[in-house]
């Protein structure tokens, strides 16, 4: 086996493909909530809050879902977990991840990344984003 670069998780990171179908699926259901919310004629007026308001709930649903359930709802329906980079323990400080989303809303950060799969969202919050089967594993096992 051959050796992890320095600061490299030692487990397998989640495919760039479901990470973006997450997104799109968490993205959507944003953009749903605030229909539902503002209603679809003041979504689509122009000059309308309504879209900054997807954002904020796009940020704030991902960060909340993500330190309550281990993931946004989109990575939940797409099986995917966002763990601590060091593979064990629980995701515990809720404005670590809050500032993790925001990374994610500048979309800089998720296209700078590592020969490990974490994107500079991942690395600033100690994170990684792993499959349901990585995940089970590291949770029975340890790493």
């Amino acid at each position: 086996m051959s050796e992890q670069p320095a600061h490299s998780v030692p487990f397998p990171t989640a495919s760039w493909g479901r990470r973006i179908l997450a997104l799109f699926i968490d993205w959507t259901a944003s953009t749903l909530v605030v229909i539902a919310f503002v209603g679809l004629d003041e979504y689509g007026e122009p000059g309308s809050p309504a879209q900054i308001y997807t954002l904020v709930v796009f940020v704030v649903e991902a960060a909340l879902f993500t330190w309550l359930l281990g993931g946004s709802f989109g990575k939940l329906a797409t099986r995917l977990r966002v763990v601590p980079a060091r593979g064990r323990g629980r995701l515990s400080n809720p404005l670590t991840l809050l500032a993790r989303q925001v990374a994610i809303a500048l979309v800089i950060p998720p296209l700078v990344f590592k020969q490990d799969g974490r994107g500079l969202h991942d690395i600033l919050a100690g994170t990684a984003t792993v499959t349901m089967d990585t995940y089970r594993r590291l949770t029975t096992t340890g790493v």
